[in-house]
């Protein structure tokens, strides 16, 4: 089986190491596809072996519908190629539990639908943990962890179906049935606020795009970051913790309950459901 796995950046650079890493492990640095939306002479040597596609940063007017658009046709192209194609962003790392997946390959060759939502969640970096050395696996010092619905994504696809709005892009005939499938055993972890020294960097980069007086940039959370952060971490801190098991099959099931059909758009995506419990990432999925 052929896979691939594709990111979109600009200046991330912490962010896509993690990505890099993780990912070449499991499929091969050949094999991952990054595309620098502006020119950034330091990824060759941040991410060798990988494929390095440069597009204009020249106007950010329509900044989400253009990332979709450029990636999904770059999308599609690989769908000729591989079998499998793998999309998230670039603070973003699929983990399979390998008590039921050894492999990307295992997971996918038993996949009846053509594409594969994940169980999202974020990592946080609490306040007692470590400063991450350089180089170092987010996952290798970071265990706190808050599911998200918002980050229960779709993440892998075949024949070229388009990713949209954290979902999939499906005709109407087929949206209105079409089941959001979510294996057991499958996570997003999303890394922005696993890196509080990272975080404060991107969010430059952040505020800079959403407050750029164009139309159709991203909204709040991107206009006034720092306070979007300060919130975050203040609510997590508060919440009571639950153990590893008991969240993630309470947030699996809800998740995958009722999903989101937008047939204007049509898109399916999991609901925005915000959870009331933090817990601790395994270490059997962190090491995956």
């Amino acid at each position: 089986m052929k896979i691939c796995a594709i990111t979109m950046v600009y200046r991330d650079h912490w962010a896509l190491s993690q990505w890099y890493d993780h990912f070449a492990r499991h499929l091969g640095a050949e094999n991952l596809f990054i595309v620098a939306h502006g020119a950034d002479r330091a990824l060759p040597a941040l991410c060798p072996g990988a494929n390095i596609l440069t597009v204009p940063r020249d106007r950010l007017d329509g900044f989400d519908g253009m990332r979709d658009r450029v990636l999904n046709g770059f999308q599609a192209g690989l769908g000729a190629v591989y079998d499998w194609v793998i999309r998230t962003d670039a603070d973003e790392l699929i983990c399979l539990d390998p008590e039921i997946f050894a492999s990307f390959a295992d997971l996918l060759a038993v996949q009846e639908r053509d594409v594969v939502f994940a169980l999202g969640l974020n990592v946080v970096e609490r306040p007692d943990d470590p400063p991450l050395d350089k180089g170092a696996s987010a996952l290798s010092t970071r265990s706190g962890a808050l599911f998200s619905g918002l980050y229960s994504k779709a993440w892998a696809v075949r024949k070229g179906l388009p990713l949209l709005r954290h979902g999939v892009g499906l005709r109407r005939k087929v949206l209105e049935s079409y089941p959001l499938s979510l294996p057991a055993g499958v996570y997003l972890a999303h890394l922005k606020y696993a890196n509080r020294t990272a975080l404060r960097r991107s969010n430059r980069h952040r505020r800079e795009i959403a407050n750029s007086g164009g139309k159709g940039l991203p909204g709040a959370a991107w206009q006034k970051p720092l306070l979007a952060e300060r919130k975050f971490y203040a609510r997590f801190e508060a919440l009571p913790e639950q153990p590893w098991d008991a969240c993630a099959e309470d947030a699996l099931a809800r998740i995958t309950a009722d999903p989101v059909r937008d047939t204007g758009k049509g898109v399916l995506r999991a609901q925005n459901i915000q959870f009331d419990a933090r817990t601790t990432l395994p270490g059997r999925i962190r090491r995956f």
